[in-house]
This record gives structure tokens, C-alpha cells and sequence, in this order.
């Protein structure tokens, strides 16, 4: 079995840009000739049919495939909507070995696995698992999603701090959005964008655009790979 490189995007919150940040990572993989998969753990608030965040994902990538494991019908955090619906809770074994079964399987060829968690860093995709625990045990390094809006430096500062006690590498901040032209981003929104990287420690990656999601998945892939530092692309693919 070919063993791929995994990226796991977590967030500061829910609602901030977390599945167009990961249709972004897993277009600019795509634009290095690397064969990328998106995977999603849990998915909740969505019916069956539904097109899910790793299936939007991929497809505003142009992704080679799409996994997702379990579905949960209400809007709650993971943990919530499983102990409501009745159903056993999700383990980190479990998500971790059901990504690695599909992503690994004979004839995948993944170079890159892009794995989309749910809500924050902690919410609970079962009583005792986070995206962090499969991230460790994927040995995933993490690109946190977060705002520049007012109130984003404490909540980006915890975050991160969390992480490296975790012992768990972030490979960087990405803004899920940014004000787009002809708009013009605020004085805090201006400040947290130089703030962020110098009061966490961790670098500021990349900005989407305001919009981006609404983007044809054409253009999207076309123009995902400027929305991200200078070469932070080859920390995403092995040579």
C-alpha cells in the first residue's frame, strides 16, 4: 500500500472557512502533479445525498477522490448529535483507521491526504477524541483556519499554544476570508493580519478571498496557488 503525506485543517471556530481552506491546500497540492484525496471524519447537519464538505471540497479542488466516514444528521457538535441519534460514539481508532483504510487501499495512489475536521481544535468528534488525537495518530501536521476579525488574536493565541503543547507541528495560519476588491479590510482586520504570526509564533500562510467559495471550481483551482505564501507549497508536497 502507497503511504500518503497527511494534512489535517482545524480551526479556531466553526463557520470560518475551514472547507474552502481545505479545497484550497488540496488544489495547491494538485498544482504540484501530486494525485490529492479529502477526507472528512464526521460530517453533521447534513441529510443523506446531501453534498458534504469533503464533496464540495473535492470538487472545487478537482480532487482525485473523496471519504467520508460517518454522517449525523443535526447541526451539533459530533459528540452531541451521536449521543441524540442514539448512536455509538466515534473513537479515535476508529476515524483514524477508516481514513488510513481508504486513503492506503491497493490502487488509491494519494500522494497527499487533506483531512477536514469539524468545529474548533476540541470539538468532540466522540467523549474522548478530537481532530488533534487523529492528527497524531495520522502524524498529521495542522493548518489552523482563523479570522482577522476583532477577538481573533486571544482565540488564535490559545489555539496554537494548544497545539505545541499537544505536541502537534502547525504548519501555519490561513485566514478563511479576506476582505476581496473593491472592499477594504478594516483597521482590525489590518492589525490582526500582522499581529496574528507575531504574537503566535506560527506563521501566516495564506488569505482567501471573500467569495471564494462562489468561485467556479475552475477558476478556484486557477487561483488557489495565490492565496498562499511563496513557497509554502513544498512544505506540502515531498520532492
Amino acid at each position: 500500500m502507497t503511504q500518503p503525506t497527511y494534512i489535517v485543517v482545524s480551526g479556531t471556530g466553526t463557520e470560518i472557512g475551514k472547507t474552502m481552506v481545505t479545497a484550497a491546500l488540496a488544489a495547491l497540492v494538485r498544482s504540484a502533479g501530486a494525485r490529492v484525496g479529502v477526507a472528512k471524519p464526521i460530517q453533521t447537519g447534513l441529510l443523506p445525498g446531501e453534498e458534504g464538505d469533503c464533496q464540495l471540497a473535492a470538487r472545487m479542488a478537482g480532487a482525485d477522490a473523496a471519504f467520508e466516514h460517518r454522517r449525523l444528521i443535526e447541526a451539533l457538535a459530533p459528540e452531541t448529535a451521536a449521543r441524540r441519534a442514539g448512536e455509538a460514539q466515534a473513537t479515535v481508532a476508529e476515524l483514524a483507521d477508516a481514513v488510513r483504510a481508504w486513503a492506503e487501499a491497493p490502487g488509491a495512489g494519494l500522494d497527499v491526504v487533506v483531512v477536514e475536521g469539524a468545529g474548533g481544535i476540541l470539538a468532540r468528534l466522540g467523549t474522548d477524541t478530537t481532530i488533534l488525537d487523529v492528527a497524531r495518530v495520522l502524524a498529521a501536521p495542522v493548518v489552523l483556519v482563523t479570522t482577522p476579525d476583532l477577538g481573533t488574536l486571544s482565540t488564535t493565541e490559545l489555539a496554537t499554544r494548544y497545539l505545541r503543547d499537544a505536541g502537534l507541528e502547525c504548519l501555519g495560519l490561513v485566514l478563511g476570508t479576506w476582505p476581496a476588491a473593491p472592499a477594504e479590510p478594516t483597521l482590525a482586520q489590518r492589525c490582526n493580519r500582522e499581529d496574528l504570526p507575531r504574537l503566535t509564533g506560527t506563521p501566516l500562510v495564506g488569505a482567501l478571498p471573500d467569495g471564494a467559495g462562489r468561485l467556479a471550481p475552475d477558476e478556484f483551482t486557477t487561483r488557489a496557488p495565490e492565496w498562499f505564501a511563496p513557497g509554502f507549497r513544498d512544505s506540502l508536497v515531498a520532492p
